[in-house]
């Protein structure tokens, strides 16, 4: 028997209409939470994704529900229209499926990742649970959105509403007070306590403070309950007094941000004071003047430079104004702040130094002694090594420090560079060399300096300052001849006679146009050819000085002296020679000199100038006289001198036997 064709019965049909029907409804206005108001602020989109999960999840359930209802109804249906058309059935279940298909793209928009954040409403109260900082300092500030104005919400299941009245609280003697703490959701249909909801920590017993209150039979009852709670009071009293610190911008972070501000202040303004001490320490420049005080006058190079700098910097600007307005007293510019920023440069310019040294590993040392102004005697410390921190590497000198010695002996010295090496924790086994002057003190076969080094450690190997023996020896050659003494005294007496009055200087320079006379100098004899080339390309000009000072001066005494040495001296063919031989050895040793004094200084490069300087003073005592000759006859001549040596007086003497 073919199977009867069941039909659904009537009250089947209704039951599925209806269903759909509410499903249809609650999904109407679903995207309109979607929409961003204009006029209200947004919170992150983490929030926004809670409440899309929440939001599907919710549809999920509906359909879910709509299918159970659906199911039991067909259950429940008699037996007898079991085989009701199928193609009606397939009709009807085909309207559902169109529903089901609606649903089912409303919920793929949820799950659609978006190609940016969609903002929510901050003012929502629904989004308050992790709400940023920054949007609790606005919602704080600006308070919740109220519309004053509204008539009558939405009704209640018991046909009741929200109204505008319940804004305002009136009290038994007959005052009114706006409750700004209220505030009403026209989404939610709910009321909520603005306080609590936004400052609740953990769970709440008034629904004000949770998802809302809409029992509008009992609201207001619930309202005078819940503004009396103490838990409400609290949060009042946190809400205004925060509002009040942001308003006068006194909260934490207000706070924190004056102390950063203030903080870089004093920052910028020690790296202008650093620079100041940086460029005095560098030019060797004083510190101090007679006062310290600024804007005075001789307040000293230091005080000098923060008046110059504040004049466009706005940083020492505003320290120099709260300085005169006496808004702070600490201002940074004393001599004590001073000392310990020198000292403090000068600790970090030594580490960097030491730090170069413990790269190179070995180094050799450079003693020397001097009393300084106070007539205290001082040891410098000059330490030579390999600087492997450049490119291309190369051998560099570093000062470290001067230090007091009162044991000026070998022993004494000795211990004391023991000492200082110790301090800069630089290990003396790692000595390579060692230079010092020819003093006994130091260069002492068996009791200086280098041979109590040598003892502790027979790697350091001692060469004795070439300087300083080159300069030796130029004394003992100008001290052998009586000659060079005249021709070098005769030059100090020049320079002395023109330096002691600015009424000869003046007369020296009118004559004199280009190369200014210098005095000898006492330590260095290769200093000496400065003041010989003066007077060896200028002598003509030098000689017209002394006759115009011997003319003008009316002291007898004092113009017997120009008259002679421009006669006897400048215009003596002897002396002339003298000077012509002596700026040649002078010149050449000069130039040896200078390349041993060079910081870049090398061993080999150093042993090959001296050799030269040899080989030319014994080529020069071959040919250099026949070539000093030819010159001094030419300077001679061009001064009118007849170019012969004067011959010496000869007495006779009388033979008594």
């Amino acid at each position: 028997m073919p199977p009867t064709r069941k039909y659904v019965s009537g009250y089947t049909k209704r039951l599925r209409k209806r269903k759909i029907k509410e499903l249809t409804q609650s999904q109407r206005g679903a995207l309109d939470r979607f929409i961003v108001r204009e006029s209200h602020a947004t919170i992150d989109e983490n929030i926004f994704n809670e409440q899309e999960q929440d939001d599907v999840e919710e549809l999920q359930d509906i359909e879910n529900n709509m299918d159970e209802c659906v199911g039991n109804a067909e259950q429940n249906e008699n037996d007898d229209n079991e085989n009701a058309d199928i193609d009606h059935h397939n009709e009807d279940v085909e309207d559902v499926d169109i529903e089901n298909h609606n649903n089912e793209n409303v919920t793929d928009l949820f799950n659609e990742e978006p190609s940016q954040s969609i903002p929510l409403d901050i003012y929502d109260p629904r989004n308050w649970d992790n709400i940023d900082p920054k949007f609790c300092d606005l919602l704080v500030e600006e308070g919740p959105v109220r519309d004053l104005l509204i008539g009558k919400g939405p009704k209640g299941h018991l046909h009741r509403h929200f109204s505008s009245p319940f804004y305002t609280r009136y009290l038994p003697n007959g005052e009114q007070h706006d409750r700004d703490w209220l505030m009403y959701s026209k989404d939610l249909n709910n009321v909520f306590c603005f306080c609590c909801k936004l400052f609740k920590k953990g769970p709440q017993k008034s629904q004000l403070a949770n998802e809302g209150f809409k029992d509008w039979i009992h609201l207001s009852g619930r309202l005078k309950e819940h503004e009396r709670s103490i838990e409400h009071i609290n949060h009042m009293s946190t809400w205004i007094d925060f509002r009040i610190r942001l308003q006068k911008n006194k909260t934490i972070d207000g706070v924190q941000n004056r102390i950063k501000k203030e903080k870089e202040h004093w920052r910028n303004l020690l790296k202008r004071l650093i620079s100041i001490v940086k460029y005095l320490g560098k030019y060797s420049l004083a510190f101090r003047g007679s006062n310290e005080k600024i804007h005075d006058i001789n307040n000293g190079n230091f005080m000098g430079q923060v008046e110059m700098i504040a004049e466009w910097d706005p940083v020492m600007k505003e320290h120099v104004r709260r300085m005169d307005d006496k808004e702070t007293h600490y201002h940074y510019l004393s001599h004590k702040i001073q000392n310990e920023l020198i000292l403090l440069l000068a600790f970090e310019l030594k580490s960097a130094i030491i730090k170069k040294i413990e790269e190179a590993k070995y180094f050799s040392v450079i003693l020397d002694c001097t009393p300084d102004a106070s007539n205290q005697e001082q040891m410098s410390l000059i330490v030579r090594c390999v600087d492997v921190s450049t490119n291309p590497i190369k051998v560099e000198e570093f000062f470290l420090e001067f230090f007091i010695v009162n044991d000026t002996t070998g022993q004494g010295l000795f211990e004391e560079l023991q000492t200082v090496l110790q301090k800069l924790k630089l290990d003396i086994d790692n000595v390579r060399g060692q230079g010092y002057d020819n003093g006994s003190n130091m260069s002492g076969k068996y009791q200086g300096v280098q041979r109590k080094l040598l003892d502790v450690n027979p790697r350091a190997l001692y060469t004795p300052c070439g300087c300083h023996s080159l300069n030796l020896t130029l004394c003992d050659i100008a001290n052998s001849c009586g000659k060079a003494k005249d021709f070098f005294g005769i030059i100090k007496r020049i320079y002395t006679l023109f330096a002691n009055s600015t009424k000869r200087w003046k007369i020296l320079k009118d004559n004199v146009k280009h190369l200014t006379l210098k005095s000898l100098s006492v330590t260095r004899w290769e200093s000496c050819i400065e003041s010989v080339r003066a007077i060896r390309f200028q002598a003509a000009d030098l000689r017209e000085a002394l006759l115009q000072l011997a003319e003008s001066d009316g002291d007898s005494k004092i113009t017997s002296e120009p008259n002679s040495l421009a006669t006897y001296e400048l215009g003596n063919f002897e002396f002339l020679l003298g000077m012509v031989i002596w700026y040649y050895i002078l010149g050449a040793v000069n130039v040896v000199s200078k390349n041993l004094q060079a910081e870049d200084m090398l061993i080999d490069v150093a042993i090959d100038k001296v050799k030269g300087s040899i080989t030319f003073f014994e080529k020069y005592r071959e040919n250099g006289f026949t070539e000093a000759m030819c010159t001094a006859k030419e300077i001679a001549t061009d001064m009118g001198i007849d170019p012969v040596f004067p011959e010496n007086r000869k007495i006779r003497r009388k033979k008594t036997f």
